[in-house]
């Protein structure tokens, strides 16, 4: 079956421009010129991805973007969004909304379709039982559970979005190393955006306010200025020292931990 994109862009020529473009290239399109008629598509077929325009009449695309995030419907399709707005500022709004990816006017079609099989490929990752045996999915207090790019750590389930999912992952694989922005960006994202390090930056500060006590002093993703980032885990003599600080956060924050979780019992 061909993957399924949602296209909301209010920009006629733009909106079969691309369209057309990607049927040709084996995907079955959709279409929508505003953000009332994306959300109520978005709701109907669910796509497999969704191409949102930022300038929306009636619901701009930063607003659709945040209910799409709130929807547990639509809460984990990947959205890539379209602009004409290019400033750093701007990337970081529209990731801060909940958007996965950004591209913006005018660009290349083939950079699109890049862009778009990169965000595929990545919410589709590992199936369950096909992890490689060389993958790393558990150390110490963390573990991942890709069927449901979630984390339990400290014995707590955590929700990550895919991509927060992703760069954690890249991040264990090479836990006590630090990670060159370059190399995130290829195995994260898919490909090789220029110098494109404030993607990396949002997402690290997402990562941070799910799994750091204080976001502010990170003690576990921590920042090599000038080389990447770096996860630092706990060793076995370390855990209880942090797994108490962990639990008087937790407690101070109102967050309560289950007696038993299904991903670990």
């Amino acid at each position: 079956m061909k993957p399924c994109i949602l296209l909301i862009e209010d920009d006629q020529d733009m909106r079969e421009l691309v369209a057309g473009h990607l049927t040709h290239t084996g995907f079955d399109v959709q279409k929508a010129e505003d953000g009332i008629k994306g959300q109520a598509l978005a709701l109907q077929y669910e796509p497999d991805l969704i191409l949102l325009d930022l300038m929306l009449p009636k619901v701009d695309g930063l607003t659709l973007c945040q209910r799409l995030r709130r929807d547990e419907r639509t809460a984990n399709i990947p959205i890539l969004m379209i602009t004409a707005l290019a400033g750093t500022k701007d990337k970081v709004t529209g990731f801060n909304s909940g958007a996965d990816d950004y591209i913006t006017k005018p660009f290349d079609l083939e950079e699109l379709q890049v862009r778009i099989k990169a965000l595929l490929r990545r919410t589709n990752r590992a199936p369950v039982g096909a992890v490689s045996q060389q993958e790393i999915l558990n150390y110490g207090p963390l573990t991942l559970v890709p069927e449901r790019f979630e984390a339990i750590w400290f014995d707590l389930p955590v929700r990550l979005t895919h991509l927060e999912f992703e760069l954690l992952h890249c991040l264990l694989q090479r836990h006590g190393q630090t990670v060159a922005p370059s190399l995130i960006l290829k195995e994260v994202w898919g490909y090789e955006p220029d110098d494109d390090i404030e993607t990396i930056r949002v997402h690290v500060r997402h990562l941070r306010t799910k799994l750091e006590p204080d976001p502010r002093k990170p003690k576990f993703i921590k920042t090599v200025y000038g080389a990447g980032y770096c996860l630092e885990l706990p060793k076995d003599g370390q855990v209880k020292e942090f797994s108490d600080l962990i639990a008087s956060y937790r407690k101070e924050k109102g967050i309560h931990v289950p007696k038993e979780h299904p991903a670990i019992a």
